[in-house]
């Protein structure tokens, strides 16, 4: 099956139960990767939709702030997934979970809760928690990039092109 890998483990003295599991944790994210795709296929048909229901709603072809702000939260979650897609792309590529981009789709998360936030209906720890997970996220982000700055860069340039690696 196309699905597994057959390639030997890189440990000579590994133990053949733990490769297989490994190669059945491998399938998973494979399909994970799948669905993940349609998920992103979904919520893109979804925004469409919200933003069609919205235009023909009198006033037509008027968005209140509200339909603005929904139609943000529906453009964020797109995002989100597709930042999720990558992180389980570049497991599947190089074995690996890029930490950096990890904590981008959490920042991405936190900042679209921000945007469709209806301050009204929370109380003021609700906000100070949401804030204080932000500063905690920037500071996680911050100090990744800072040790990562020393490190080579790969660039994603598409399903069909090689990957470019800076120096």
């Amino acid at each position: 099956m196309f699905f597994f890998d057959k390639k030997t483990s890189a440990n000579p003295c590994s133990d053949p139960i733990i490769d297989r599991l490994w190669v059945l944790i491998r399938f998973s994210v494979r399909i994970l990767a799948m669905l993940m795709t349609l998920v992103i296929i979904w919520g893109i048909l979804d925004v469409i939709w919200v933003l069609y229901q919205r235009m023909r709603t009198p006033p037509i072809y008027l968005l209140n702030i509200n339909d603005i702000l929904a139609t943000f939260g529906a453009f964020m979650a797109v995002l989100i997934a597709i930042e999720i897609f990558a992180n389980i792309i570049i497991y599947l590529e190089y074995k690996m979970i890029h930490l950096k981009l990890v904590i981008a789709t959490a920042l991405m998360a936190a900042a679209r809760k921000v945007i469709v936030l209806d301050f009204k209906e929370i109380d003021y720890m609700q906000a100070i928690s949401l804030g204080l997970i932000l500063l905690a996220l920037g500071g996680c982000y911050w100090m990744v990039c800072d040790k990562e700055a020393d490190t080579p860069k790969v660039f994603l340039n598409g399903p069909n092109d090689n990957c470019e690696i800076e120096k």
